[in-house]
């Protein structure tokens, strides 16, 4: 995930959340069990407050367009929500990686499955002497690639020989298959847990 996204998924998170944590609180401040635990100069809502009654709703429907701006304004919110996700899973998983020179248009056509080249290197990573499993997944798109690469040890294996391994064999494989593309790789190593042994 890119630094750019990264921060705007943040702040996007980070916005929902305030407005829904002080939508709730003001909320909240109608009962009376939380009124009466709230310090006095803490402004609340008043429990009978009507947010909007008969007179002004029958106001608001003599404007003709009310009802217009409002479906409007929900479209707008449903197409971003939309576009937003599309985003998000579009940058998700790598489906497909151009092979050959980006900048020669005759190479445009030759693609290579991107879940095919990840189970690839994760059957390469399996064969790596000291690790137990492997998991690899691609990610990003073709400029920005990115392997997240789990790996669950073996029994007495070393992990700073298994990630040289690893590194030199199919982390170095993947990228030789991804060139001229720079493929950045995370390595995380697992432990597999053993069942504790019961004593007779």
């Amino acid at each position: 995930m890119s630094g750019l996204r990264s921060a705007a998924n943040r702040a996007v998170l980070l916005v929902t959340g305030a407005l829904a944590a002080l939508g709730g609180a003001a909320l909240a401040s109608t009962t009376d069990a939380v009124r009466r635990r709230l310090p006095e100069a803490l402004p609340r809502l008043d429990p009978d407050r009507v947010w909007l009654d008969g007179a002004a709703l029958d106001r608001w429907r003599a404007h003709g367009w009310w009802a217009a701006a409002v479906i409007a304004a929900l479209t707008l919110g449903v197409l971003a929500t939309a576009a937003w996700t599309a985003y998000e899973v579009r940058a998700g998983r790598l489906r497909h990686l151009p092979l050959g020179d980006p900048g020669h248009a005759r190479h445009g056509d030759i693609t290579l499955s991107g879940p095919a080249l990840a189970a690839a290197v994760s059957d390469r990573a399996r064969s790596t002497p000291g690790v137990d499993r492997a998991r690899v997944r691609l990610l990003g798109h073709p400029r920005h690639l990115r392997a997240h690469v789990t790996v669950t040890l073996a029994p007495g294996a070393a992990p700073q020989a298994v990630l040289q391994r690893l590194t030199r064999g199919a982390i170095a494989e993947a990228r030789a298959a991804a060139a001229p593309r720079a493929l950045r790789a995370e390595i995380h190593f697992e432990v597999r847990a053993h069942a504790p042994r019961r004593l007779r």
